[in-house]
């Protein structure tokens, strides 16, 4: 008796074992089939490059026709911002919100508290984020993230730094300072500073690969990112896992560099000035722009319209050069057969001023680099659909966890999904206002078609009606009867400062205000 009970209980635990295993094999088939029915999320990342800068969108001067295609391919949102910077580096600040899912301020302390130990942070990142979806996460380019790529993303090839190397600028800087600025600035600039003098400086070349720079190593780094993401996804069509790829190009930050062929696009005659350019920008250095900062002593104090015109042109030529690779690389997925399921994202870390009101960098909070270009494309979003609600760059993160079914807000991401505006199921803004700011010295406010930028240094502040100076030319701060525009924006700025955690006290200036205006 005790043997047949034996046996029988044998029997039971084996036909146990038998089920489970059946369930769970089909768990797995199942978490399987949910994780390939999923579709591919590509992240295109330019670096410095402004909303104006696609011919599709405006700009007949320039020739990108693969980002042209991604226009007429899928939907464009026509005002997308940067929040702005915690350093001259604006794009750690763009990237940290991108890679944590937080506003600017929260999203420093994010990085400052992994930097501390906390490393359990990396769980929230957005690598990590869709790879608990089921995805396999890869990572090529520029980085600068307080965290590391690979805590982020399970694989990763050519991590960039910041920029193609500084060309020297630091040294004679710090050179320039400890002197007590007894030494003339522009004499100690290395190469590829202060730049061009006049039609004869031939002190620097964007096509002479002894400049180092993107040419470091031996192939432009644009098309080494190209060729790492083509082998990506060449492997990635042999697998049944959806993918998501974060592809940074470092293009088209200065040293602005690209193949002669790219150059000869952009005869000099052909080139127009912006309409508001100017030789300066009143009051650079009270507002962190001084020539002292990188960006901005790339080309000679006070700029000439022959330097500024040089600067559009290698401008230009990196961003048609990218372009190219961008082109290459939506082939490889259409050749793969995996494009008709893939999502892809275009846009770029902050623009740049490239010589508008006389300035060279992102460090402001004018819209040529606050603003730019936002593409995407991929089922359901609908073809040459633009959309002019306010978004944040960042909200592409927030997109792509919907795409991959998450919720964002419950994962603690506070930038939104556009995946609603972009399919037309709502059409209002997710943001009341959109909030800037660069370190201590610039905040703004954009609502209701007016921007009003605050300098508490200078005790100062601007006024523009954006929706219909799109130059942002005309200053309005002085006109009386934009007082009550100008005392509600700065009311409504002080509580976006809350809502950010932003430290810094511009309250001083209310009253201040009130008398001046």
């Amino acid at each position: 008796m005790m043997i047949f009970q034996l046996a029988l209980k044998r029997k039971q635990v084996c036909f146990t074992l038998l089920i489970s295993l059946f369930f769970f094999s089909c768990k797995q088939d199942t978490k399987k089939e949910d994780a390939s029915s999923k579709p591919n999320v590509v992240f295109l990342f330019a670096d410095d490059m402004t909303y104006q800068a696609i011919n599709a969108l405006g700009n007949q001067e320039i020739y990108t026709p693969h980002l042209d295609k991604l226009v007429r391919k899928g939907t464009t949102f026509s005002h997308t911002y940067n929040m702005g910077g915690w350093n001259g580096a604006v794009c750690i600040a763009s990237r940290s919100m991108m890679i944590s899912g937080q506003y600017i301020w929260r999203a420093k302390k994010f990085m400052d508290q992994y930097a501390k130990g906390e490393h359990t942070l990396e769980n929230h990142t957005w690598g990590k984020l869709m790879k608990q979806q089921g995805y396999d996460t890869y990572m090529s380019g520029k980085w600068h993230v307080g965290i590391p790529a690979g805590k982020v993303f399970e694989d990763t090839t050519h991590i960039r730094p910041g920029m193609p190397r500084d060309m020297g600028f630091f040294g004679p800087l710090r050179k320039w300072l400890a002197g007590g600025k007894k030494e003339a600035w522009a004499a100690i600039m290395p190469a590829g500073y202060n730049r061009p003098l006049d039609e004869n400086d031939d002190s620097w070349s964007p096509v002479d690969p002894k400049f180092g720079g993107f040419w470091e190593g031996g192939k432009h780094w644009s098309e080494v990112l190209k060729d790492d993401a083509l082998a990506f996804i060449d492997k990635a069509a042999q697998k049944e896992n959806p993918f998501f790829m974060y592809l940074a190009f470092n293009a088209p930050h200065d040293p602005r560099q690209a193949p002669q062929s790219f150059l000869d696009k952009y005869p000099l005659d052909k080139i127009s000035l912006p309409p508001n350019w100017q030789p300066a920008y009143p009051g650079m250095d009270s507002i962190g722009v001084g020539r002292t900062l990188r960006d901005e002593a790339l080309a000679p104090l006070p700029r000439t319209e022959y330097a500024t015109k040089v600067h559009i042109q290698e401008y230009y030529a990196i961003i048609s050069h990218l372009d190219e690779q961008i082109g290459k690389i939506v082939d490889a997925l259409e050749r793969t057969g995996q494009l008709e399921n893939t999502y892809i994202f275009f846009s770029a870390d902050h623009g740049l001023a490239v010589g508008q009101h006389g300035l060279l960098g992102k460090q402001n909070m004018y819209d040529h680099s606050l603003r730019v270009p936002l593409l995407v494309s991929g089922p359901g979003i609908p073809a040459n659909k633009k959309v002019s609600a306010d978004v944040y760059l960042q909200d592409i993160m927030a997109t792509s966890l919907e795409l991959a079914g998450l919720d964002p807000a419950h994962n603690q991401v506070e930038f939104h999904s556009f995946l609603d505006l972009a399919k037309g199921t709502e059409t209002n803004s997710h943001y009341p206002a959109i909030y800037g700011c660069y370190i201590n010295f610039q905040r703004m406010i954009r609502k209701d078609g007016f921007k009003l930028i605050v300098y508490p240094k200078l005790k100062q502040l601007k006024l523009f009606q954006v929706s219909t100076d799109k130059d942002e030319m005309i200053d309005l701060s002085e006109d009386a009867d934009h007082r009550g525009t100008i005392s509600t924006l700065f009311d409504d700025l002080l509580q976006l400062q809350k809502e950010m955690e932003d430290e810094l006290d511009i309250g001083f200036l209310k009253d201040y205000l009130k008398t001046s205006i």
